[in-house]
């Protein structure tokens, strides 16, 4: 097999397994109301389904991306594929809605386990300098996922039921399947003796990252204190602060201090410091975690101002929404080719600064704003969140070893699960006791200053060495 055609599979299998994951989350949303009728189920019940499903992807995301890194991302990537489709064919044939939560959060699992994987096959085969334009490619088809999901989840519920969403995940879990078998498994590289020094040019600890062992302490005590974390943004925006809420936020610390004093004294971590360390890796995690949360905390009391404040129905309230998803896919599609010519580090301030800008000119609709004022504050959202998106996930990728990169796509992909929940729960204690569409000035605002944020953080994203600075690295290297 040619490295031109292993990469064209790689990139499909990773982009299928990323539309698996994008399609089932927005469809889903859509057909809740009559999967909450058809079991006969309480709302809180049906909270519990998708809750269930975040909690547990987002505890597993790291520790599953360095499963990939110990046994082989095709592997595990296969492995989380007929896992994810074999939950929603169980799904699709629940008879109560006790085994819809239990199935979501095995499904979870299944998640955790290819995510990590979608990313880690691409940063395998594909060379570092050709890595953005697949990742861009990967964005904007993720993004174009999301946008459908709702209509294809709506089209579907509306003629053959709820169980049919769950039901057409299954071919494009088929196609990732087929795909990611085609691949060849690449071998991860063998496991250093501690006691030697790493190669020149990798990160301390790589090495263990290989083919070592398993840090399975780390591995719960960061499952735990994500756990804690999510759950309790996810629930806070229903339950509000109150006596629940204080005590999931606490042992979330406490288990992150033990987790920072375990990985200080083992010997193989699951988190290299040196990788955390890493302003290539740190800095646009931080920029995808401010981002997400700045977007989806927007977006949150926009729906319901769209709804309760401007009188539209969801359809109406979708459509003026729509400018978000085409202007995401289109700022994707075109980082690669921007982050070529003006470098990686301006498309992410700049898209920053469009996240910021979005935000602050949501804050100012009203009652009487238009279709243009709303359509343009859509458009700097989702402009500025797609070329953040592609650009910080290339470098987070890029900037691991190919030893770390099951690591580093957990921890995007941890970035990107816990930023729109803490988004929302930000917006919805800036509303307090007001109704979320009422509120949309504060939460807006409130959401512009963690786009600023965001933005301030991408200054520390280091300019990318020349190609005569690479060339030398490499023959250092070898």
């Amino acid at each position: 097999m040619t490295p031109q055609l292993r990469r064209r599979l790689a990139l499909t299998a990773s982009i299928t397994g990323a539309v698996l994951v994008a399609l089932d989350g927005t469809a889903l949303t859509v057909a809740r109301p009559v999967l909450q009728r058809d079991l006969h189920a309480s709302v809180a019940e049906v909270q519990w389904a998708g809750t269930g499903y975040l909690v547990t992807v987002a505890a597993l995301l790291v520790f599953a991306g360095r499963l990939g890194d110990r046994y082989g991302h095709r592997r595990v990537f296969t492995i989380g594929v007929a896992g994810f489709a074999a939950t929603s064919a169980g799904i699709a044939l629940a008879p109560g809605i006790g085994w819809v939560i239990a199935l979501r959060a095995l499904q979870g699992v299944a998640g955790a386990l290819l995510q990590p994987a979608t990313l880690g096959m691409l940063r395998a085969v594909w060379p570092a300098e050709r890595l953005a334009g697949a990742i861009a490619v990967r964005t904007a088809v993720i993004g174009l996922a999301a946008a459908a999901g709702p209509l294809v989840g709506g089209a579907l519920t509306a003629h053959f039921g709820w169980r049919s969403v769950f039901l057409f995940g299954l071919l494009p879990a088929a196609a990732a399947l087929l795909a990611a078998l085609a691949v060849p498994s690449a071998v991860p590289p063998p496991a250093a003796p501690p006691s030697a020094a790493p190669p020149a040019g990798t990160h301390p600890g790589t090495a263990a990252g290989g083919r070592g062992g398993l840090d399975l302490p780390g591995a719960a005590l960061l499952a735990l204190a994500l756990a804690c974390l999510v759950q309790t943004l996810v629930t806070l925006p229903d339950s509000g602060w109150s006596v629940t809420t204080a005590p999931g936020l606490a042992a979330a610390a406490v288990l992150a201090v033990a987790l920072a004093r375990h990985e200080r004294r083992t010997a193989r971590p699951l988190l290299p410091p040196a990788l955390l360390r890493s302003p290539a890796v740190a800095a646009p995690l931080g920029v995808l975690l401010a981002a997400s949360a700045a977007l989806q905390g927007v977006l949150f009391p926009a729906t319901y101002f769209l709804q309760d404040v401007q009188g539209l129905d969801p359809l109406q309230s979708a459509l003026r929404a729509a400018p978000l998803a085409v202007a995401m896919i289109l700022a994707a599609a075109g980082s690669s080719r921007l982050a070529k010519r003006h470098g990686e580090r301006t498309v992410v301030l700049t898209g920053m600064a469009l996240v910021t800008s979005g935000a602050l000119l949501t804050a100012r609709l009203g009652p009487g704003s238009g279709t243009v004022a709303i359509t343009l504050c859509f458009l700097l959202l989702g402009a500025g969140f797609g070329a953040v998106m592609a650009a910080a996930t290339a470098m987070v990728v890029r900037g691991a070893s190919t030893a770390e990169a099951g690591v580093a796509g957990g921890l995007q992909q941890t970035a990107l699960n816990v930023g729109p929940a803490l988004g929302i729960a930000l917006a919805t204690t800036t509303a307090g006791s007001a109704d979320p569409g009422a509120a949309l000035m504060p939460a807006a605002l409130t959401m512009a200053a963690v786009a600023a944020a965001g933005t301030l953080l991408a200054t520390r994203v280091p300019v990318p060495a020349r190609p005569a600075d690479r060339k030398g690295a490499s023959a250092t290297h070898r």
